[in-house]
């Protein structure tokens, strides 16, 4: 039985795995779902790179595939042509059914109860992290390769054919298979490779990224670079999972309030406003307080076309080693009126019911 961090390293392991131990996986998955080994196994460098080559695959085009799974002497990775007949989408077989006989075999097992509490010790967590990921990578390539309506259906269908390699880890880390078991190839690729596309003929692997970068949340989050890095430059920008045109990180390091107060997309303000600290911004806007109590001290800002910047100025009763006091400030909800009702928010509760006994 494998460790439950193993299957969290797993999920976010970056760089090229085992080549081999992946296309083994994936032969073994076939067999294990009763199925003939594909014909060919290809290599893409990313997620959006194997859903470009789908996208360009032609029955017959066969020839320009060499022995070793990679595009032939005419072409290499990245020369979409040439992927040939995939034949039909095999993935119900080689992985659903798999998964809903092992799921039924957990519950008849555990009981409605016992699954409930097994999946919250083991994969809930990870699988909350792993679907932010997998679901901005989707997204990243439709927004790079779908130019119209019924491109982005198409692409949306060839996603739905793959499996996740290292992204299914959650699911994984529930079952936790060993060499015996019918997940054995699904979890072997998972632990060298990213997402992979089984056809009847062909099956499609992509690498894991070259680079990953995720906030305490497990949303991505950087700012200084892509987020998120494949070797064929298929990058996704994110500042703590809010994502952001790769030119926008770029001006955070020249900020000032005006820049943030024109800014017209609410969305691109709120992590420009994060980044530059609300506390600053309060006090660099010349903001003036709206409200003070023995609680602390009520600042608003208002942004045009955004919900107003409301926060509340504390200070900290128990001095620093240096015997100073130190200054917190809280965001509370757009519609608090008063420093102790915004005090009282933070702890849960309402204004007329917030007696602390020591201020901190």
């Amino acid at each position: 039985m494998m460790e439950q961090s193993t299957w969290r390293a797993t999920a976010t392991r970056t760089g090229a795995g085992d080549r081999a131990a992946a296309e083994e996986g994936v032969r073994r998955a076939y067999r294990q779902a009763g199925l003939d080994e594909p014909a060919r196994i290809v290599w893409a460098r990313s997620p959006h790179e194997a859903v470009r080559m789908l996208m360009d695959a032609a029955p017959g085009d066969t020839a320009r595939l060499g022995a070793t799974g990679e595009l032939g002497a005419t072409g290499g990775p990245g020369d979409t042509a040439g992927l040939g007949d995939t034949g039909p989408c095999v993935r119900e077989a080689v992985v659903g059914r798999i998964w809903a006989a092992e799921r039924d075999r957990a519950h008849e097992r555990l009981g409605p109860a016992g699954w409930s509490g097994h999946w919250r010790a083991t994969g809930e967590a990870l699988w909350e992290s792993t679907r932010m990921l997998t679901e901005r990578v989707r997204a990243g390539i439709v927004e790079s390769l779908a130019s119209d309506r019924r491109q982005e259906s198409r692409i949306r269908l060839l996603l739905l054919d793959a499996t996740l390699g290292q992204h299914d880890a959650a699911w994984l880390s529930a079952f936790d298979p060993d060499d015996t078991s019918p997940l054995a190839g699904i979890a072997e690729v998972a632990h060298n490779a990213g997402w992979w596309w089984p056809y009847e003929k062909v099956a499609v692997i992509s690498e894991r990224p070259l680079s990953l970068h995720r906030d305490e949340a497990g949303r991505l989050d950087r700012g200084d670079g892509p987020a998120l890095r494949y070797a064929d430059g298929f990058e996704l920008y994110a500042w703590r999972g809010m994502p952001v045109p790769s030119t926008f990180l770029a001006e955070l390091a020249a900020l000032t309030p005006e820049r943030i107060r024109g800014e017209d997309n609410a969305e691109l303000r709120r992590v420009m406003l994060e980044f530059y600290g609300y506390d600053r911004y309060l006090e660099e806007s010349h903001a003036i307080p709206v409200h003070r109590d023995e609680t602390g001290v009520l600042w608003r800002v208002e942004l045009v076309g955004d919900e107003d910047v409301v926060m509340v100025e504390v200070v900290n009763s128990t001095p620093e080693p240096d015997g100073t006091s130190r200054t917190y400030w809280l965001r509370v909800p757009p519609t608090t009126r008063t420093a102790r009702e915004g005090v009282a928010w933070t702890f849960g509760l309402a204004a007329e019911t917030y007696e602390p006994a020591q201020q901190t």
